[in-house]
């Protein structure tokens, strides 16, 4: 007979959830800001050749005025004012060339809206510098708010904005100054016991109507010639202790000493000298002058943030060419009647921006660039 099958219960477990599935979190896109870019890329090529481009145009600048200067005196009698003009052409046409290497700043293409151009230069940037780019997408903060001149004289930046403002006319003013004043230096001949090489040179017309005049020219001679192109060469050759005195000492501190030596050396050029102690009163001054310009326009891109920048620099710039605009009347008019009484003057202006810069409110040494006010 048949064995008789038992029946067989076979019982199968499923884990049952009572909630509703939770949908999978979407990531968030990465994205970069130019400030992140920067950070990311770093210092290497691209930076090194633009600080040699935009560096040239100083040096560029100085041998055009160096070539001038000896030109005028030995070859324009040679081969004219026409080719004068085509040789000191030549700097401006190289740094033409160059300038096409620098590309269009990235922030400013984002703040146009044209975030390809602006991601184009920092690919072009990255890859100089064998770097990468930060993942994700570049954007940009939306500023709610742009920039007004009443927010310059807000009462959070009233106090730096005014004394910055002292300090670009003063810097300025002593600047063209100096420069200015070469001439009627050299015309004085300061040095002790000599008789000037440009009273031999000066045009006389014996007994004439114009011999008579007030108004009558004094050449330089070759000495003059010198001495104007050895100063000039100080507003390059102490660049680099300005470097260093604003990266050890501070911004305002740095601004205060250069000033202090500027209203020093202006008081120096009263004092009978020798040719050579002539020459080195005004190699320093225009090598101080020169480093005022360079810290104040640091510290005025640094102090202010990027709403307010262009409108600090352009303010700034201003009152630059106000500046400039006095200068020749005290340079050539005063001096000429109260030799004594244009230096105390231009003296007593940098003392007032030494003191201005040693009391601005804000350091900007070691400070990150403010974005928003």
């Amino acid at each position: 007979a048949a064995k008789q099958t038992e029946p067989v219960t076979v019982i199968s477990l499923r884990k049952l959830s009572l909630g509703v599935p939770e949908p999978q979190q979407q990531k968030e896109p990465r994205t970069f800001t130019v400030e992140d870019a920067v950070e990311t890329i770093g210092f290497g090529r691209f930076h090194i050749a633009l600080f040699l481009i935009m560096g040239s145009t100083g040096v560029f600048w100085l041998a055009g005025s160096l070539l001038i200067i000896g030109l005028a005196s030995v070859v324009i009698p040679t081969i004219g004012w026409r080719w004068l003009i085509r040789i000191a052409s030549i700097p401006g046409i190289i740094l033409i060339m160059a300038f096409k290497f620098i590309p269009e700043s990235a922030r400013f293409n984002v703040s146009t809206g044209n975030t390809q151009a602006a991601l184009a230069t920092l690919q072009r940037i990255a890859r100089m510098n064998r770097s990468v780019l930060p993942e994700g997408r570049l954007v940009e903060p939306i500023l709610e708010k742009r920039g007004r001149f009443a927010d310059l004289l807000d009462a959070k930046y009233l106090r730096t904005t005014l004394q910055i403002w002292v300090i670009w006319l003063g810097i300025s003013f002593a600047y063209y100054g100096v420069i200015l004043a070469s001439a009627e230096l050299l015309e004085r001949d300061l040095v002790c016991g000599s008789k000037p090489e440009s009273q031999v040179a000066a045009v006389t017309a014996g007994d004439s109507e114009e011999s008579q005049s007030p108004c009558h020219c004094h050449l330089f001679a070759p000495s003059d010639y010198r001495t104007m192109i050895i100063s000039t060469v100080g507003e390059i050759a102490l660049n680099p202790l300005n470097i260093l005195g604003i990266n050890f000492l501070g911004r305002r501190l740095s601004l205060a000493i250069t000033m202090g030596c500027t209203a020093l050396f202006f008081l120096l050029l009263n004092i009978c000298t020798s040719s050579a102690g002539l020459i080195g009163f005004l190699f320093m001054l225009r090598a101080l002058v020169a480093a005022n310009f360079n810290t104040i326009y640091i510290y005025t891109a640094e102090v202010y943030p990027t709403t307010m920048r262009a409108l600090g620099m352009g303010t700034s710039g201003s009152l630059c060419r106000i500046g400039a605009m006095v200068a020749p009347f005290i340079s050539q008019v005063l001096m000429s009647a109260s030799f004594l009484g244009a230096l105390c003057l231009f003296s007593s202006v940098c003392v007032i921006c030494a003191i201005s810069a040693f009391t601005l409110p804000i350091e900007t040494k070691g400070r990150a660039l403010q974005q928003i006010k």
